[in-house]
């Protein structure tokens, strides 16, 4: 199996060609289709989870292709099955699967450790989320894919592994948006786009969309945004609470993650507004509220993971979005390239030129 590899942080990811372990009775190998790059992927091989990753890794936890093998105890899916790799598992039996909370599944813990494959050297590699798609080929615990029906390109089904499903989700399952409510979302790569995307399914009547990249603001335009704020015009709070007549937002989404500009954010919403909290952060990173206005004005703060969405049902949801045009997934795939340039990649996704690149050749 040829893989891109987490070897050391703030470094570029290496391709090598790594021996996959045997898969296990619950195991089910994958061959890899798409992988989309997240900019989670970045932020991963910098270290923002140094805590969390421990030896080399394969990259990579958003992606879609076939099933090829299936351990002896597997039974949610079959050889020859087009399936969705997701980031957060499904067990389907911990105490939070079982309360329709599957985005906060127990089991991935123990996914994240788990060796998948061996290098040259004899060293063993994990896998990120538990299935790293930066590999022609994947073996993960049935827990972390799913089966779905549809025709769409893995290109494009690969986004619903992560992005697009914590985009749209954070609309519609998080936030839970309503009709002719006003939105503002903060960062417009390709989950702020897919944020954008879930506001217009929900009904709302204005949404913002905030972001320093031109282009970017153009997309988001053509994807059910409203209105754009530059913020290198003004502190995008003002700009934010001028088109709305001074009463800020309904829901305002940070899908950066800085302290700083969620604290930017908090401030673009009005009374009784939520602040959905998209964009991962740093571990160690605050940022302060004032008591009295998140009391006396009824706000409310909340986190967001994988869009609250519960996989098993909410992937194949998604599906039927794109397929009768509710939902686009070719605003977002910028560019489809090869393994060997999964780094360039990267590099493309921090400068803004692109909203999302998509691995399809390994």
């Amino acid at each position: 199996m040829r893989s891109a590899v987490l070897l050391e942080f703030g470094k570029d990811l290496a391709v090598e060609s790594l021996e996959p372990l045997a898969p296990g009775p619950r195991d089910v190998v994958v061959a890899v289709g798409a992988s989309g790059i997240c900019h989670t992927d970045l932020s991963v091989r910098n270290g923002l989870f140094a805590g969390m990753v421990s030896g080399p890794m394969i990259g990579g936890h958003e992606g879609a292709g076939t099933v090829v093998e299936v351990g002896k105890q597997v039974n949610r899916v079959a050889v020859g099955d087009r399936v969705i790799a997701s980031f957060r598992p499904a067990c389907g039996t911990c105490s939070y699967c079982v309360r329709d909370s599957s985005h906060l599944c127990d089991a991935l813990g123990p996914f994240l450790r788990k060796p998948r494959a061996a290098r040259s050297d004899g060293s063993q590699a994990v896998a990120m989320s538990g299935i790293g798609t930066f590999s022609d080929i994947l073996t993960c615990d049935e827990a972390s894919v799913v089966r779905i029906d549809s025709d769409l390109p893995d290109a494009h089904l690969a986004l619903l592994g992560c992005g697009m499903t914590t985009g749209v989700g954070a609309a519609l399952f998080t936030a839970r948006v309503r009709p002719g409510s006003a939105v503002a979302v903060v960062g417009c790569g390709g989950v702020g786009q897919s944020v954008i995307q879930g506001a217009a399914v929900a009904g709302a009547a204005r949404i913002i969309a905030v972001d320093p990249v031109a282009s970017k603001r153009e997309v988001a335009l053509r994807l059910g945004a409203t209105d754009t704020v530059d913020p290198a015009v003004a502190p995008p709070e003002e700009q934010v609470r001028e088109l709305l007549r001074g009463k800020g937002a309904d829901c305002a989404f940070d899908v950066v993650g800085t302290p700083e500009i969620v604290a930017s954010t908090y401030r673009m919403i009005g009374k009784g507004g939520t602040l959905v909290l998209v964009g991962y952060g740093p571990m160690d990173g605050e940022f302060r509220v004032p008591a009295f206005d998140l009391q006396a004005q009824e706000k409310t703060v909340k986190g967001c993971v994988a869009g609250s969405a519960q996989i098993r049902r909410d992937y194949q949801v998604l599906i039927d979005l794109i397929e009768s045009g509710r939902l686009s997934t070719d605003a977002l795939v910028s560019q489809q390239v090869g393994l060997d340039e999964v780094n360039v990649a990267m590099q493309a996704m921090l400068s803004g030129e692109v909203i999302r690149s998509v691995v399809t050749t390994f």
